[in-house]
């Protein structure tokens, strides 16, 4: 069993960018009806996110809506030239290292995300992580391959969601999070701050201005993966 914890958020964390509103855009280069203002809202909404003020339900409405308008087949086609075009180039061996020196110490490695399963499942696979905690997507006939609803089912994993779902994984695994000697959770969002706030070794990772400002504050250290152009720093 395993002794130690380790968390990671993914978007701006073990990527150099956020994959939600990359994969807006690779829709819109698609082509798609309307796409370049379903981009726009998506980017509107994601300023909000990063001044720590986002409507999670107005934005979960907004960036769900294609998972509903598009056959899954189709979808998944596309998501495959995604993670080909934008994903893999954006994954660093910084991040990958750190990923492999958790795993390969026999940490529990879960990535804990805002972003749904459909675009951050694969990615979290390429990253060798076999965890992964994000919007969960409801489907017309209720079974994990029907065509989706472009709704979200479940606990949000955003903000204080996070921690809800964290605790409700580490359940079913019969375990909690105080079972282990230590447990890490690596972040660069605000909007992160309560379950950094849980963990014994909270890491402030490519941090925002205000989370880096709760570390410095607190002692907590601050890793840097990419600099602000996502270059590996």
């Amino acid at each position: 069993m395993q002794r130690n914890l380790a968390l990671f958020d993914l978007d701006h964390t073990l990527l150099p960018l956020d994959s939600d509103q990359a994969w807006a855009h690779y829709l819109t280069g698609l082509g798609l009806a309307d796409g370049a203002r379903h981009a726009d809202e998506i980017d509107r909404h994601y300023r909000a996110y990063a001044a720590g003020e986002l409507d999670m339900h107005a934005y979960l409405d907004v960036t769900l809506a294609p998972l509903a308008r598009y056959p899954r087949a189709q979808l998944e086609a596309w998501r495959a030239q995604f993670m080909r075009d934008v994903i893999a180039p954006a994954i660093r061996p910084e991040a990958l290292a750190l990923v492999a020196r958790h795993r390969d110490a026999g940490d529990l490695c879960c990535i804990v995300t805002a972003t749904n399963t459909f675009v951050t499942a694969p990615i979290a696979a390429a990253l060798g992580v076999d965890h992964l905690l994000a919007i969960e997507l409801g489907t017309r006939d209720g079974t994990p391959g029907g065509e989706y609803t472009g709704k979200s089912v479940g606990v949000l994993s955003f903000r204080e969601g996070k921690i809800e779902r964290t605790d409700a994984w580490l359940a079913a695994l019969g375990r909690t999070l105080g079972d282990f000697e230590r447990s890490w959770f690596y972040s660069d969002s605000i909007n992160d701050a309560p379950l950094l706030e849980r963990v014994t070794d909270p890491v402030a990772t490519n941090p925002d201005a205000r989370l880096a400002a709760i570390a410095a504050a607190r002692g907590w250290p601050v890793l840097r993966l990419f600099d602000e152009a996502g270059v590996a720093a």
